[in-house]
């Protein structure tokens, strides 16, 4: 898991980068999935070692922050919508495509950990 954790560390940064730049490098804030990204890139890079412990325990932090940032850009995502279409106009498309697609990753991420975690809980591997 912590080389997935890695792949999905680069994804984020990525889509960081291409949000800042594609806004014209005008927002720092949509610089905020890059900053997951590294997060889960620092934490994931820990987690590679042969002591179980360690390891579990920064997969155990990892998923907290991905699913901590998978909550946060829900709301986000649905509070931005939500805001345009009550100010009757249409919400930015480069911002709502970031937000959706950093809420996607990391939710495919949360729910790829949680089953990892349940199918090395029933193997023995506690």
């Amino acid at each position: 898991m912590a080389k997935l954790t890695l792949v999905f560390a680069v994804l984020l940064v990525a889509l960081g980068l291409a949000g800042y730049l594609g806004t014209g490098s005008l927002h720092p804030t949509a610089l905020i999935p890059a900053w997951i990204g590294l997060t889960l890139g620092l934490f994931g890079f820990l987690a590679i070692s042969p002591n179980e412990s360690r390891r579990k325990l920064f997969m155990h932090i990892s998923v907290t922050v991905a699913l901590l940032g998978f909550i946060g850009s829900a709301v986000e995502l649905i509070r931005t919508y939500v805001h345009a279409h009550a100010l009757g106009v249409e919400p930015d498309q480069i911002a709502l495509a970031s937000k959706f697609t950093l809420t996607v990753l990391l939710l495919v991420y949360v729910i790829l950990c949680v089953r990892s975690f349940i199918t090395a809980r029933r193997s023995g591997k506690v």
